[in-house]
């Protein structure tokens, strides 16, 4: 008996066990430890009293890699992988020691959002190519169980759709979308009026090809009801803004991308906070198209961040932090994996900032992606991305400070502004008898928002009825704003009036920053009513060349923008002397160094020996003037490119030097061109200088495993340089990649490759190359309703599609859209799979080595193990 009872209890542990081990494993439940927390203190930073905990590590090859996160009335959080794992429900349980952690998959078959918001009842999913969707539960059974999907922009690709949050009054979205994405195909209004190009200078698409041909308006924002039925497009030109977020004052933010290969360029804009007002265009365009953030018919940014790759944004509203860190909003970094608080502070209708580091990885990368408050008043922030592993953490804080809601800032002076610009905005987008009265005495206004709202309100009324009113306004700020809206909505019977007003006015007398206004009111006359006569461009260019140089570099840099365009010789002597006295400023962004150590290689040496962007701007310009040069002239422009060379940029950044210079060239005389044929002939991609031979072999068909473990731990000396080059070149790298100076420019240039990837990381780039795509490399092919394909790049709007080819010098073909059977993107690279077969054991080190060291024939892999103990002795003994 008492064996039997004995063996019942065994029974019932082993059932309960099970049991335990099986709601263990079916639920993900994952218990906070203390070893844990020890390991997390260890590689996050955070500031004093707060407090980061791991809740649960993503099994990626069952739930993927997490890109999204939303809360939902009850507090439990929504995730969403990137690909096709699915979405997820986590509960956080336990306490705040011992958190415990409960992850569901939903039933519903929907992944790949890039933006989640639960509202109005529902689940909204902005999915990745596809479009909006609504998932519901309609049984009241706590299961969303009915899938709507409603439609809206889509765009395959991380450039595409992106964030939703509800709106300020509680009855819409806000849907944001990257600058690859279409525009809604029946949107039913704007709030902006027009938007175009508007460049004076014609551009200089990017080197490599990424976004050639893509025009405004880039990325943007729109308005959408909760059936996404009707959609408004609220403000345009953004880069790759990836979300967006609402302060307590009901106002809006996004944390904008920047074009990293587009670094040591002139028009390189690093990653910013702007403040997104109404009609407001961000002036994101391609290539070397970018507006200067002085742009009247633009809006600044609240302030710049640096490089880096803008995901998730939020602010600390309802969470249990000290009131400053409840008012914050906060910007997560994916490449740089750092968050941080921007503090702002009202002025005037905006804001200015200031910029704190919250939390960022101490050693190894922290690839944040989204996060929330909970409703706990903890965040919670994931990790992922790009299949990279995820984890879910969570933020508390543990000081004393008292933790009670915190009330909106109180600034009387600046709510009444921001009232006033509201108002003005009530205008936006739609004809009202009473919006020019009310709108045009804030044409003057100092506060750039405010008249910029008073500009897109009377820009939507009847040009008819304003445009007297511009031309003969005499407020000096008032006309300018005036004519620039005449410009823009105007018909080109305005041309000579326009240009008749401007001339009236008195430049000497104007303040730095409506000279800047003035000077881009002439350009956006002359892009959109059109050229002046011949009369005019003399009358316009003596009355503005006086004027260069000035003590504003701003307002030098639109006088040659405009004088470069009058086709004004006398611009070049005057231009030429400013860039002597220049000298290389570093990015207003250095001082990032100094919040993060980790920001080194490439963009370190940028800071410390900073490329001469400031005399580039005007290099750019000049390669448009065809005469008035005399040899010496051309030949210490020249120079100046090939000055330019020799500093480090983005990966675009040796190719626009190449084609800024070709097209200097182009409008050289036979006589310029000799003369600086001794400058010119150093290309910025080298040829060969040595001789190359096959590889000696025998290759094999390497795995990765076996590459790998080739490679690892023997790179530290003792590798041949010139072996290592050679098979650079031997095996094709050379073709498509740029390295060291050579090399063509249709893969990824390759310079810095050695700072970001170790040897196993570069193997497996070429072993798999199809592994990961990056959209600025993939292709699609395109099906013809003829039967006919063509696979490359491919841009398409609303009436066409433009496929670029592999080769960025190329033309594109062009095809109605009514000719396009299907567009397929092809996750498959250029890049073939194989190249390293050809090498031995030792080649294939010495490729590895030359590739990591950047192509560095000084580097201690290129050294022998006797060499590096005697310097080491060497320095010991100093």
């Amino acid at each position: 008996m008492r064996y039997i009872r004995k063996r019942k209890i065994h029974r019932i542990i082993y059932l309960w066990s099970a049991v335990l081990f099986i709601l263990l494993f079916c639920s993900n439940l994952n218990v906070y430890g203390q070893d844990n927390e020890a390991s997390i203190q260890d590689s996050i930073n955070t500031l004093p009293n707060f407090k980061v905990q791991l809740l649960y590590n993503v099994p990626k090859e069952s739930q993927g890699s997490w890109v999204a996160l939303t809360v939902d009335p009850k507090g439990r959080i929504y995730a969403s992988d990137q690909q096709d794992r699915g979405i997820y429900r986590i509960t956080v349980n336990g306490t705040q020691d011992k958190p415990k952690v409960d992850v569901k998959k939903i039933v519903m078959p929907l992944s790949g959002a890039q933006g989640l918001k639960w509202a109005y009842g529902h689940l909204y999913a902005d999915v990745n190519g596809v479009g909006i969707y609504r998932l519901t539960d309609t049984n009241g059974n706590d299961t969303l169980n009915k899938m709507d999907f409603l439609g809206g922009p889509a765009m395959r690709g991380e450039h595409g759709n992106h964030a939703l949050i509800r709106t300020e009054d509680r009855e819409g979205l806000y849907f944001i979308a990257g600058d690859f994405t279409p525009l809604p195909k029946h949107y039913e209004s704007s709030r902006l009026e027009s938007w175009d190009e508007d460049l004076l200078l014609p551009r200089i698409w990017d080197a490599r090809g990424f976004s050639r041909g893509l025009m405004a308006p880039g990325g943007y924002i729109a308005r959408i009801d909760p059936n996404a039925n009707d959609w408004e497009i609220i403000s345009t030109g953004f880069r790759n803004a990836y979300d967006v977020a609402m302060n307590q004052d009901g106002e809006l933010f996004s944390y904008d991308n920047d074009m990293e290969w587009d670094m040591g360029s002139p028009w390189y804009r690093p990653t910013r906070i702007v403040h997104v007002t109404s009609g407001s265009d961000w002036g994101w365009r391609s290539g070397s198209g970018k507006w200067p953030t002085y742009y009247e018919d633009s809006e600044p940014p609240v302030v710049n961040i640096g490089p880096g790759a803008p995901v998730g944004l939020l602010f600390g509203t309802g969470a249990k932090f000290p009131a400053k860190y409840q008012r914050a909003m906060y910007a997560l970094d994916w490449t740089f994996g750092t968050m941080r608080a921007i503090h702002l502070t009202p002025k005037g209708s905006s804001y200015t900032a200031d910029v704190e580091e919250f939390i960022s990885g101490k050693q190894s990368a922290l690839p944040l992606t989204d996060a929330v408050i909970g409703k706990d008043g903890a965040m919670y922030f994931v990790t992922g991305g790009r299949n990279l592993d995820s984890k879910l953490f969570r933020v508390i804080y543990t000081g004393d400070k008292s933790t009670a809601p915190a009330e909106p800032v109180h600034d009387p002076k600046a709510r009444a502004a921001r009232q006033v610009r509201h108002e003005l905005e009530s205008f936006h987008g739609h004809q009202d008898p009473d919006a020019i009265d009310v709108a045009w005495p804030y044409l003057a206004s100092k506060d750039r928002q405010i008249r910029y709202a008073a500009r897109v309100a009377i820009e939507a009324q009847p040009v008819e009825q304003w445009a007297q009113k511009a031309l003969d306004e005499n407020r000096p700020q008032a006309r300018i704003t005036g004519l620039v809206a005449l410009a823009r909505m105007g018909s080109d019977s305005y041309h000579d009036a326009a240009i008749k007003s401007l001339m009236e006015m008195n430049i000497g007398k104007l303040s730095p920053d409506e000279k800047l206004g003035y000077l881009r009111a002439f350009a956006l006359v002359f892009i959109r009513l059109g050229e002046p006569n011949e009369q005019q461009r003399t009358q316009i260019s003596d009355k503005l060349e006086k004027y260069l140089p000035g003590k504003d570099d701003r307002v030098n840099t639109e006088l040659v923008r405009d004088l470069v365009y009058l086709k004004d010789s006398r611009v070049i002597g005057k231009t030429l002397s400013l860039m002597r006295d220049m000298k290389p400023q570093p990015p207003e962004w250095g001082d990032l160094l100094t919040r993060n150590k980790r920001y080194g290689g490439t963009i370190k040496k940028m800071v410390e020996n900073p490329p001469p962007t400031n005399k580039l701007k005007y290099v750019f310009m000049l390669r448009n003037l065809r005469n008035g040069w005399t040899i010496k002239q051309r030949r210490e422009y020249f120079t100046i490119i090939n000055d330019a060379a020799g500093q480090l940029g983005g990966a675009s950044y040796s190719g626009f030097l190449t084609n800024i210079r070709d097209e200097a060239l182009s409008n050289c005389s036979d006589q310029e061109r000799e003369a600086v044929a001794d400058i010119t002939g150093v290309s910025l991609s080298k040829q060969p200088d040595f001789k190359i031979h096959s590889p000696e072999g025998p290759g094999r068909n390497w795995t990765l495993e076996e590459a790998t473990k080739l490679v690892v731990d023997s790179l530290d000396y003792g590798r041949n340089y010139k072996d290592g080059r050679n098979a650079f070149f031997a095996v094709g790298c050379n073709s498509c990649h740029q390295f060291n100076g050579y090399g063509g420019n249709i893969g990824p240039n390759l310079q810095t490759i050695g700072q970001r990837f170790n040897g196993a990381d570069i193997l497996e780039a070429i072993i798999h190359p199809s592994a990961m795509i990056s959209d600025q490399y993939s292709s699609s092919k395109v099906t013809l309703k003829n039967g006919n394909t063509i696979t490359g790049r491919v841009i398409r709007t609303n009436s066409q599609v433009k496929v670029y080819p592999p080769d960025v010098k190329a033309e594109p073909k062009i095809f109605s859209n009514d000719e396009v059977e299907s567009i397929k993107q092809v996750d498959v690279s250029q890049m073939p799979p194989g190249l390293i077969n050809s090498l031995n054991p030792e080649e294939l080190r010495d490729l590895v080595a030359y590739l990591e060291s950047g192509g560095d024939a000084k580097s201690d892999m290129f050294k022998t193990k006797a060499e590096l103990e005697k310097e080491k002795k060497d320095n010991k003994g100093k």
